[in-house]
C-alpha cells in the first residue's frame, strides 16, 4: 500500500488507499478521494475553509441489532381468517435492508431507561410518563398480585420482555435509545460534538447511527417468516411458512428437544405451560428472552412470548392502499371526509377535530401489534396475523423491540 502525506495549503492529512482511496480508483462512499470529481476542489483542506470529508467504514454496529437482508416477499396472512376481518390479504412487497433487536426489549433495558431519565435533567413528569403500567396484571377473579409489584423491579425477571408498555412509550424509549447510543459512539470516537451543532450529532461524522424505531408491520412480517434460502432457481420459493419455522408443528422435532415447543404460547383452554414434571413450554406467563430457538434471521421469540407493537397505523384495507416497496400506513391519508356542518375537510379517522363528521370506528391513535404471546392461542403466531390498541393503551401481553434503517445501502 503506498501511502504519503499531501500538504494542501499548509493542511496535512493522510492521503492512503487505505483511508481516502489513493491508487487511481474511482472514489466510494469509504475511499472519497483527495478531492472532488465535481469541482476538482481539495476536501479537508482547513486553511481555505474547504470541504470536511470525514473518514467512514461504514454504518456502526449497532447493541443488540441484526442485520435483516431485503428482498422481495409474499406478506400477508396464510391462515383461516377466523374473524373475517380480511384485513391482511396476500400481496407481494420488496422490503429494504434493515436491522432489528434480536430480542424483546426487557425489564432490565427498560430499567435502565428509567434510571437515566431519572439522573438527567428530564422533569418529573417525562419520569412519571415512561413508568409500564404494571396493574396490567391485575385480575379482579385472577391472584397475579405478585406480578404486579415484582415482575418489573425483581432481579428475577431481569431478561424478561418488559410489558405494559404503550405504543407512544415504545416509541419515546426508541428516541432516548438513539440518543444514548450515539452519544458513546461519539465518545469513543474520539470526536467532539461541533459547537454549531445545536447539541445533535451531525449524520456526517460518520459515527453515528441512524435511529432507532419500531420497525413497519411489513418489516417486522418479513422478519419474522425469514424466508432465507428456501429460493429454487435464485428467484422463486418453493414454499410458505405458516410460522417463523418450517413445517406445520408447533413441537421441535431435531435432537434432545424434540418434542418440546418452539415458542411460548396458550396450548389450550387453561393450558398455559403443561403438566408438572413435563413442563413443556417451560413459562405460565412470559418467559427469558432467549429461551427458544431464534429464526433464520437469528431473531428469538418473533413467535410467542409477547406480541410487539410495529410502527403502522390500524387500517382493514393497508393491504390495497400501500405502496409495494417498504409499505407502511401512518397518518389519515386516504381516509379525507367533509364535515356536513363547516364544509371543512378533515379525515373521517379524527375525531377531535371532526367530531360530527366522524365516521370511522378506528382513529388514528389504533396502533397494529403482531405476532401471539403466551396467552394467545397458536393461530395468532403466524406472522401475517393483525390486530390493533389504542396508541396509549398497554396490556400483559404487549412488548416490543427496535428497528433501524441501513444506511447508505440500495437493497
Amino acid at each position: 500500500m503506498k501511502s504519503a502525506f499531501l500538504v494542501v495549503s499548509g493542511s496535512a492529512f493522510l492521503w492512503s488507499c487505505g483511508l481516502f482511496g489513493g491508487g487511481g480508483g474511482r472514489p466510494t462512499s469509504v475511499h472519497p478521494g483527495a478531492m472532488s470529481t465535481a469541482t476538482g476542489l481539495a476536501y479537508n483542506d482547513e486553511d481555505n475553509n474547504g470541504f470536511m470529508v470525514n473518514p467512514y467504514s461504514g454504518q456502526p454496529d449497532g447493541p443488540n441489532l441484526r442485520f435483516i437482508e431485503g428482498g422481495r416477499a409474499v406478506v400477508g396472512s396464510y391462515e383461516e381468517d377466523i374473524l373475517n376481518r380480511r384485513d391482511n390479504i396476500e400481496r407481494t412487497v420488496s422490503v429494504a435492508s434493515f436491522y432489528m433487536d434480536e430480542t424483546e426489549v426487557a425489564n432490565i433495558h427498560w430499567l435502565e431507561y428509567l434510571h437515566y431519565l431519572n439522573v438527567s435533567d428530564s422533569s418529573r413528569e417525562v419520569y412519571m410518563a415512561a413508568l409500564p403500567d404494571t396493574t396490567v396484571w391485575e385480575s379482579r377473579l385472577a391472584f397475579n398480585d405478585p406480578y404486579v409489584d415484582h415482575y418489573l423491579r425483581y432481579p428475577g425477571f431481569r431478561y424478561f420482555p418488559v410489558v405494559g408498555v404503550s405504543w407512544t412509550q415504545a416509541n419515546n424509549y426508541s428516541e432516548w435509545r438513539t440518543r444514548a447510543v450515539n452519544q458513546k459512539l461519539l465518545e469513543d470516537s474520539g470526536q467532539e460534538l461541533p459547537e454549531t451543532s445545536g447539541g445533535r450529532i451531525p449524520l456526517e461524522s460518520g459515527v453515528v447511527l441512524p435511529n432507532y424505531r419500531l420497525p413497519t408491520e411489513s418489516e417486522w412480517e418479513y422478519a419474522a417468516t425469514a424466508l432465507i434460502g428456501t429460493q429454487w432457481l435464485d428467484e422463486n420459493q418453493t414454499h410458505q411458512r405458516i410460522y417463523p419455522w418450517d413445517g406445520h408443528a408447533l413441537r421441535n422435532p431435531y435432537g434432545k428437544e424434540m418434542g418440546y415447543f418452539l415458542a411460548n404460547f396458550k396450548r389450550g383452554r387453561g393450558d398455559y405451560a403443561g403438566i408438572a414434571g413435563k413442563l413443556n413450554d417451560g413459562a405460565l406467563i412470559t418467559s427469558y428472552i432467549y429461551e427458544f430457538p431464534p429464526n433464520d434471521f437469528g431473531l428469538y421469540n418473533m413467535a410467542g412470548n409477547v406480541s410487539e407493537w410495529v410502527l403502522d397505523v390500524y387500517r382493514p384495507l393497508s393491504f390495497q392502499d400501500f405502496d409495494d416497496l417498504n409499505p407502511i400506513r401512518r397518518d389519515g391519508y386516504l381516509d379525507e371526509t367533509r364535515n356536513v356542518a363547516t364544509g371543512e375537510q378533515y379525515y373521517n379517522s379524527d375525531r377531535e377535530n371532526n367530531p360530527e363528521g366522524f365516521t370511522s370506528l378506528i382513529t388514528d391513535q389504533a396502533r397494529v401489534y403482531k405476532g401471539g404471546s403466551w396467552k394467545d392461542v397458536a393461530y395468532w403466531m403466524s406472522p401475517g396475523t393483525r390486530r390493533y390498541l389504542d396508541q396509549d393503551s398497554s396490556t400483559a401481553t404487549i412488548g416490543f423491540r427496535c428497528a433501524m434503517i441501513r444506511a447508505g445501502s440500495n437493497y
